[in-house]
């Protein structure tokens, strides 16, 4: 039996990537996502528009997508809870995220010189995308009290570069599905393809009603239509 739900995140599964920008100062960020899909060599992802990682896009509009695996999981949460913006927003201050400069480093993982953009890729993840901006986009712009909190990014991929342990054995241009195993966030924990909790993740300590968007209420609002 179905019940109505106000679940303040919706989070249902979706692959973590690694978002690698340029800094003013020519240094790398490298911010942890989960907001993201893919329509052929497209792909959008979707960030806070005070991040550093938003802020460097706009500026110089480009990046790489750094595909996490289950062995990248300890990595991915050093990086929880840190922002790459020294003016970070009331709300990431409120539970308790950092200032932190030197990403990689904090992570432990490598940064790899890319082909066609300036940002860098890690070299410990399995599949790289260098990317370059072909659109930005608001969300929530609609409504007064989230207007200009959150932007999509419409990514044209320039370049992917893929380990060969992934590859179908003698072709080159397919991923063998059975061999690529993504990291994968699910209501701020992280899972593998076996659905077995994988790691003690930074963000799930953020109580749930943190999340809770003002839409919430909005749509209890509406009325139900009438059962025939």
């Amino acid at each position: 039996m179905h019940i109505s739900s106000e679940s303040s995140i919706l989070y249902f599964g979706t692959p973590v990537i690694l978002v690698s920008t340029v800094n003013p100062d020519g240094s790398f960020n490298l911010a942890p996502i989960s907001s993201i899909f893919w329509l052929g060599w497209r792909a959008v992802i979707g960030v806070g528009s005070s991040s550093q990682t938003a802020r460097n896009l706009r500026r110089n509009g480009v990046c790489v997508l750094n595909l996490a695996s289950v062995n990248e999981v300890e990595a991915v949460n050093r990086l929880a809870k840190t922002t790459g913006s020294d003016a970070m927003s009331p709300w990431k201050a409120g539970i308790g995220y950092r200032y932190e400069k030197n990403k990689f480093e904090l992570a432990g993982l490598t940064p790899q010189q890319s082909e066609t953009v300036a940002a860098a890729r890690v070299q410990e993840c399995l599949v790289q995308q260098e990317c370059t901006v072909a659109a930005m986009h608001g969300i929530a712009d609609d409504e007064a009290m989230l207007k200009g909190g959150i932007l999509t990014f419409e990514l044209r991929i320039q370049r992917l570069h893929v380990d060969a342990s992934l590859l179908l054995d003698g072709n080159p241009d397919r991923i063998d599905p059975d061999k690529w195993q993504p990291l994968i966030m699910s209501f701020q924990k992280f899972y593998g393809l076996d659905n077995q909790q994988l790691h003690a993740s930074t963000l799930s300590t953020i109580p749930e009603k943190a999340y809770r968007s003002p839409e919430v209420d909005k749509a209890r609002q509406l009325p139900v239509l009438s059962q025939t």
